[in-house]
């Protein structure tokens, strides 16, 4: 085993390619089961759903055969979206979680993540130890203790009745027309089928997935033909949910795009006035605008930030003692409801602010200015060290200096993909370029040696 194994998110990669091979599946189920079955004389059990990805089959299986050499009852609960694995750990009194899904990457990758028995996800720790098992192997369980597994094929609509739950009874959609995008992911069925039996007029896009087309020019990451579908039928807004719908992007009657950011300055302004958002503070990302940061200060509330990722956001949350966070990027973890992000639910939350307040989405959809934000990938291999160079560190003093008083520069990479991220924010939008392509070139030339 070359490398870390767990990055951002669980483990992810390309499909058939190390860490995302079978064979790598396997021995993390082996190592996941023995690490979360300690106690060798009870029963212990374990939910794992998918997205919609033709690598989703070979993987679960893998994983299955893992688990149940160690004893875990392995409970398949198919296509769900990932809050909904968080969801039923707990209420099927699981000890692990699996959920198999890259999020909002395209079919050809794919990946694992872990939930604990709380139904969130696991801590760095956690993980850690799982990595350990893997690389030194762990003893099966004796051939009368092998495991079982088993199809439950009502997972959807338990989840289904959880999501509803979380709006009051007084809030109905009805006369409400919704485009709801579902990236040809986890949630083509649920996503529509919620909507439609809270009281919605539902049009649906990317709720065709056919292996291979997740995340395929839809979803919450390619929102313009939802964005069309909404002028075209004349919606009062449409909802876009990434490839296992953790994430959520909002379009207005327009067929304007609001991110996360704005969503999340909506309900916590919302949720203030209402005496709901504990400790004054929402938890974002260093990547949220510094708009979103200015506008909290002037709501008198707090912005909180962590290092990239929901898991980040959730165990900030956990140990303030906060209830509402996310990401720039659409995670909305709203723990009253979810462990975990779930694009629906934040939806939901927004039609709710729509007919609580009988104003349109395009009232909603922006509640600050934005400060000129702009971001660039550049792609490495994944055994460079671009960020050592020292022209890249030059480049990045550089461009920290000129920013110093009128902005900020965030660099990092990917953990999820092999990209170098370089973000910039300033009101000077020509010194705004400037900082960015003086990293980008450095970066660009570090890895072409």
């Amino acid at each position: 085993m070359s490398g870390k194994l767990f990055g951002t998110d669980g483990v992810r990669g390309t499909a058939n390619t190390y860490p995302m091979t079978t064979e790598m599946a396997l021995k993390i189920g082996a190592a996941v089961g023995r690490y979360f079955r300690r106690d060798q004389s009870a029963a212990h059990r374990v939910v794992i759903g998918k997205d919609t990805r033709l690598s989703g089959y070979m993987f679960e299986n893998a994983l299955a055969a893992g688990l149940t050499s160690t004893g875990m009852n392995v409970l398949l609960l198919g296509p769900v979206p990932t809050p909904a694995v968080g969801m039923l750990t707990t209420s099927m009194r699981a000890d692990l979680g699996v959920m198999i899904s890259a999020s909002h990457n395209h079919a050809h990758d794919n990946g694992i993540k872990f939930f604990g028995p709380d139904g969130f996800k696991l801590s760095n720790k956690a993980e850690a130890e799982i990595e350990a098992l893997v690389i030194s192997g762990v003893e099966p369980a004796q051939s009368q203790n092998i495991g079982r597994a088993k199809h439950i094929y009502d997972g959807r609509f338990r989840y289904a009745e959880r999501v509803k739950s979380t709006l009051t009874a007084d809030v109905r959609l009805d006369g409400i027309k919704i485009v709801i995008d579902c990236a040809n992911g986890a949630a083509y069925r649920a996503a529509p089928e919620i909507l439609w039996e809270l009281g919605a007029e539902v049009i649906p896009v990317g709720t065709d997935p056919n292996g291979h087309n997740i995340n395929e020019n839809c979803g919450s990451t390619k929102p313009q033909v939802a964005a069309e579908a909404v002028v075209a039928h004349g919606a009062d807004l449409g909802i876009c949910l990434d490839g296992d719908a953790d994430r959520v992007i909002i379009i207005d009657e327009t067929g304007h795009v609001a991110d996360g950011d704005q969503i999340m300055a909506l309900l916590a302004t919302r949720w203030a006035k209402d005496g709901r958002l504990h400790g004054g503070a929402l938890v974002a990302t260093v990547m949220s605008n510094l708009g979103l940061e200015r506008y909290l200060d002037g709501q008198g509330l707090r912005l909180e930030r962590t290092n990239v990722g929901d898991r980040h956001v959730v165990e900030r949350m956990r140990m303030g003692g906060f209830n509402l966070g996310g990401e720039q990027s659409g995670h909305i973890v709203m723990t009253d409801f979810a462990t975990t992000g779930d694009g629906l639910m934040a939806g939901l939350q927004f039609v709710a602010e729509m007919v609580r307040s009988g104003r349109p989405a395009s009232d909603l959809v922006h509640s600050f200015d934005k400060v000129p934000q702009l971001l660039e990938n550049v792609r490495y291999s994944r055994e460079q060290m671009p960020l050592d160079d020292a022209r890249v560190q030059a480049a990045i003093a550089q461009s920290e200096a000129d920013l110093a008083r009128n902005g900020r520069l965030l660099i990092r990479k990917s953990g999820t993909e092999p990209l170098v991220r370089v973000m910039a924010e300033c009101e000077d939008e020509a010194l705004l370029r400037r900082a960015v392509a003086s990293v980008v070139n450095a970066v660009e030339e570090a890895v072409r040696v």
